[in-house]
């Protein structure tokens, strides 16, 4: 996820931490989604390891790697991740027309107020998932803890996945 208020960079690798990732599961787990395929992640990723650890098949492609999201598609039950903020109208518009059940977590600043945005989330169904707190991200995973604190809420963008169309969580930081 891009910070660049936070940040001040234009650097778009910003890691997850695990507990922002826990509330996912269950709703993974209740759709019977044993496939996943995380296309901005690496095997360093809390995504990768965290749903690994926990049974499921995670494919975990990334750029760095030549996997470019954008010219690829892995048979998946599901497409997980944290997307780079600088191309967020590009994934919500592949992944839609991938038509596959997604989670992305994402800001949600302005997440709607692009026309280009605006117009691909009010001609598709998608889901949102609220979090009961702000989720800080790392930097490095080598860091101890996560250390960036973006001065806005992260949600997950879902499709076919949440039982309704907004659903609440919590996280325990």
């Amino acid at each position: 996820m891009k910070l660049d208020v936070v940040a001040g960079s234009k650097n778009d690798e910003f890691y997850t931490p695990i507990y922002a990732i826990e509330p996912l599961v269950k709703y993974l787990q209740a759709k019977n989604y044993k496939n996943i395929w995380s296309p901005f992640d690496t095997k360093n990723s809390n995504f990768y390891k965290y749903l690994t650890s926990l049974g499921f098949n995670v494919k975990a492609t990334h750029l760095a790697s030549g996997d470019d999201f954008f010219f690829t598609n892995y048979e998946c039950d599901c497409i997980v991740s944290n997307p780079p903020y600088s191309l967020k109208t590009e994934v919500f518009d592949r992944l839609f027309a991938l038509n596959k059940p997604f989670a992305m977590l994402v800001g949600v600043v302005g997440i709607f107020e692009s026309e280009k945005r605006f117009s691909i989330f009010a001609n598709n169904s998608f889901e949102i998932m609220y979090l009961n707190k702000r989720i800080s991200y790392f930097k490095d995973y080598n860091d101890p803890k996560p250390s960036l604190n973006p001065p806005f809420s992260s949600v997950y963008i879902a499709k076919d996945l949440f039982p309704s169309q907004i659903v609440f969580e919590r996280v325990k930081k």
